[in-house]
């Protein structure tokens, strides 16, 4: 039986259908994050970008996203490596890491919603930038939890 792709080839072999299926749907990097100049400090929010649908956990207009959100960062596979914050489930981080997919991305289970069962996802965890108020006032830990 022949191995997936993503335990043959490096990040940066990839193409970029292969790259852009790694994304599980989870959200959690499309939250927003008080970054701390000088510290190398994180912290997440439950604030979702104005783009993420909070029920799909998906961008609402992922191609032209940084028209929207000028500081949306594109991942590559030289930006993983330095991109703190990028959660402990994310499977471009695991990739880089030497570590394999989770049960429930959505490669492996074959069912986009499995990140949501399992509770990976932001869905029902999050509010609006409308709604949220002052950033200080929703700071949450579970982004950065272990899976």
């Amino acid at each position: 039986m022949e191995k997936p792709f993503w335990q043959t080839k490096s990040l940066a072999q990839m193409n970029r259908e292969e790259w852009e299926s790694l994304c599980d749907g989870c959200g959690r990097c499309c939250l927003h994050k008080l970054e701390y100049a000088g510290e190398g400090r994180v912290e997440y929010t439950n604030i979702a970008c104005r783009l993420l649908d909070i029920g799909s956990c998906r961008c609402m207009d992922y191609d032209n996203r940084r028209a929207f959100v000028p500081d949306c960062r594109s991942l590559t596979p030289e930006t993983v490596r330095t991109t703190a914050w990028l959660p402990p489930s994310c499977a471009y981080r695991l990739l880089d890491e030497g570590r394999d997919l989770a049960w429930w991305h959505p490669l492996v289970s074959g069912d986009p919603d499995t990140v949501h069962e399992a509770g990976i996802s932001v869905r029902g965890r999050v509010v609006t930038e409308e709604a949220a108020g002052d950033e200080q006032d929703h700071v949450v830990k579970w982004p950065l939890e272990e899976f």
